[in-house]
């Protein structure tokens, strides 16, 4: 019998995709998976940016638009069309940066090329060149090569930095595995005649073997992948000296595997200031540099926490005053901003907030322009503040998610933000009278099709905390009919689902899918981002306890709707996702019938170092926190059906996980379904993204019975 049912819902999702995909009007599967390459997603001015000499430029193809007058731009005004692009003859570039009119550089290939007063500079680098890096006075190129440092100015087109013959020495990459905010490993002085570097040391840290099927036969491509209390990388300093070519590495004063992040120059290149975050993540300390000894100056200030100390920013230094600068922090439960000298004396936190700062847009000598989620945490906003802590002024109005950018003489900013019934708007906001002219409007791409309806949602848990959520509900939506539920689900921190941004966060296959008659439903439980420290940090040492307690708030509340169909509850997740749908699907089996769980963590032990160790210690630490979590110790209790997902060559979430998983399974006697994504890493991209999807849906609708 299930086989003949399951062989009906086949034919009956067979049909309604074709059907689908024959009417105009109706949204496919295909293009909302691949609604970004489909015109699917507003059209708003991607790329405008500011000049140095306050004017907004976008390149569009071979033309470059300048705005020049922006106190008198009105909506759809083109601005100047320059020739730049065009007399170069050539049709596409990377990196373009437009100065001013006789100014601009970009870079083809391995060829850098800056045009300043009609003269060009051109630098080249290898083929093989990497984390390109340019000098702030535009002439030198720093950039790596396998393992490597390296650097390109006009005289010598390959000077070797390091020398590393030993692959495990890598400098010049970023390090601790993108953690910290670390997003690169060069660093400039503004000055353009020292550069700091990271270098690390993996030859402590495991190789993890990967398969590489393109080839007969098979070969092993192993990664160093360094797995919660294992020996971690080793981070170094080093400073080179245009000059005197010499390197000098700081002289770090804590164990090799602690970590060292968010480098920092002072503006006269005289210090290098570094944020040195213990193993354990829970003591850090804000350093200052000799760069030409190497030696450590001293402490300026340090911050522990019982749970831990997550440092994501630089350090900002304050025009005109090199020993004061602002720092972010959420010491007191917010992400908020502190000033500082370089004696190590807090003057003042400057503001007493109750929601999070995410983005520090610039410091001046008397102001600060920052974004922040503002008393919605589902919206971000552009404020000023004094830095003695008056005049805090929201400069962003309209209700949504807010991407501003300043001006250089910080009269005006550029504000593009969305929200759920704005596809996207692109205005100038005049910091003197807070008028705005309205430069774009994007169109609605989704006019044309019958898509359902959001809901936004608030629902308290038992922690009596507020949480968000989303109901997408199908088109001519009945409160008279039950409906079948998918939830989708993330759940782990620096994640936010629900947001008041076009769509709310949601992608288009979810309308698809409550076009065949579902509801999909989301909420962001404890865990999540943008909710204060409080909020996130309740899931230390036990991840996925607190989290599937707020999800169950979710299901409960669906249950009180009338038109819910509790006995069809489905879920599905990616990574944290998965952990978490992997998680409900052995511990909440009675609650749901089927879910998907997409390149799932299934026990911490495997998972990186400075990730899993913030959120659950060590393993020799964290006993009963890392037995309870596996999800290998929970299998047994599979009750469902279950499709697990995971790309070959994950080295995020290395394969590992799901093999483990399912041997349990077998062991137990719990059938359990899998499909591999060969050579994908943590997710399914491109087209093979439609085949994820199909998969995905398809196995819900069969089995969501």
């Amino acid at each position: 019998m299930r086989n003949l049912l399951t062989l009906l819902f086949i034919i009956q999702f067979c049909f309604i995709y074709n059907a689908q995909s024959k009417n105009e009007n109706s949204l496919t599967l295909s293009d909302a998976v691949l609604g970004y390459y489909k015109n699917l997603y507003p059209k708003n001015l991607n790329g405008i940016n500011w000049n140095e000499n306050n004017e907004l430029y976008i390149r569009k193809k071979n033309e470059l638009i300048v705005f020049s007058s922006v106190n008198k731009w009105k909506k759809n005004e083109q601005g100047i069309s320059s020739q730049i692009i065009r007399d170069t003859a050539v049709k596409s570039f990377k990196d373009f940066k437009y100065f001013d009119e006789n100014s601009y550089s970009y870079t083809i290939k391995n060829k850098y090329f800056y045009k300043n007063n009609g003269k060009s500079l051109l630098i080249i680098s290898p083929l093989r060149a990497a984390n390109k890096d340019i000098s702030p006075d535009k002439n030198k190129i720093a950039y790596t090569i396998d393992n490597n440092l390296y650097l390109s100015t006009v005289k010598d087109s390959l000077l070797e930095i390091t020398e590393n013959k030993d692959l495990n020495i890598v400098s010049g990459q970023a390090i601790h595995r993108y953690e910290f905010g670390i997003k690169k490993g060069i660093f400039w002085n503004n000055q353009s005649s020292k550069i700091a570097f990271y270098q690390k040391d993996e030859s402590d840290v495991h190789n993890y073997p990967l398969l590489d099927i393109n080839s007969t036969p098979g070969k092993v491509k192993s990664i160093k992948y360094p797995m919660a209390g294992q020996k971690s990388e080793y981070a170094k300093i080093g400073v080179y000296d245009l000059e005197n070519k010499k390197i000098v590495f700081l002289k770090l004063e804590q164990p090799k595997d602690h970590y060292v992040s968010n480098l920092t120059w002072g503006p006269n290149g005289q210090y290098i200031y570094i944020a040195e975050l213990n193993r354990d993540q829970n003591h850090l300390k804000w350093a200052q540099y000799n760069p030409n000894s190497g030696l450590r100056i001293k402490t300026i200030y340090e911050e522990t926490n019982n749970k831990w100390v997550e440092p994501e920013y630089p350090i900002y230094f304050i025009p005109n005053k090199e020993n004061e600068f602002i720092t972010l922090s959420e010491r007191d439960g917010y992400m908020s901003l502190y000033h500082y000298n370089t004696a190590g004396k807090l003057i003042k936190k400057i503001l007493e907030n109750k929601w999070v700062i995410t983005k520090v847009l610039d410091v001046l000598e008397n102001k600060i322009f920052f974004e922040g989620t503002g008393e919605d945490p589902r919206s971000v906003h552009a404020f000023s503040i004094n830095i003695d802590g008056t005049e805090l002024k929201k400069i962003t109005t309209e209700k949504g998610i807010h991407s501003t950018q300043i001006s250089p003489n910080h009269k005006f900013i550029l504000d593009q933000y969305s929200n759920s019934k704005t596809p996207g708007i692109t205005q100038l906001i005049n910091l003197e009278n807070f008028k705005t002219n309205l430069i774009h409007e994007s169109e609605n791409p989704l006019d044309n099709y019958s898509i359902g309806k959001t809901e936004m949602l608030k629902i308290t848990n038992s922690n009596n905390d507020e949480l968000y959520g989303r109901l997408i509900k199908p088109l001519n939506f009945d409160e008279n009919k039950k409906y079948p539920v998918l939830i989708y689900v993330y759940g782990g921190p620096h994640a936010q689902l629900v947001k008041n941004n076009w769509l709310n966060g949601a992608s288009l296959w979810m309308y698809w899918m409550a076009q065949q008659g579902y509801l999909i439903f989301t909420i962001d439980g404890r865990g999540s981002e943008n909710r204060g420290f409080e909020f996130e940090s309740s899931i230390f040492r036990n991840l996925g306890v607190n989290e599937m307690k707020d999800q169950i708030t979710g299901l409960d509340y669906l249950k009180s709707l009338n038109y819910v169909d509790s006995n069809r509850v489905a879920l599905h997740g990616w990574s944290y996702g998965g952990f978490m749908t992997t998680s409900l699907m052995t511990q909440y089996s009675n609650l749901f019938t089927c879910g998907v769980a997409g390149g799932p963590v299934i026990d911490w032990k495997w998972y990186e170092i400075m990730y899993g160790e913030r959120y659950m210690d060590k393993p020799k630490d964290n006993i009963e926190g890392y037995r309870s979590s596996s999800l290998i110790n929970h299998a047994k209790n599979l009750d469902g059906n279950l499709l697990l997902i995971h790309g070959t060559n994950d080295d995020v979430v290395v394969m590992q996980h799901n093999l483990a998983f399912i041997e349990k399974c077998i062991k137990e006697g719990k059938q359990v379904d899998f499909f591999p994504y060969p050579m994908h890493k943590h997710n399914v991209r491109g087209k093979d993204r439609v085949h994820l999807m199909e998969k995905v849906l398809n196995y819900v609708l069969v089995n969501n019975q």
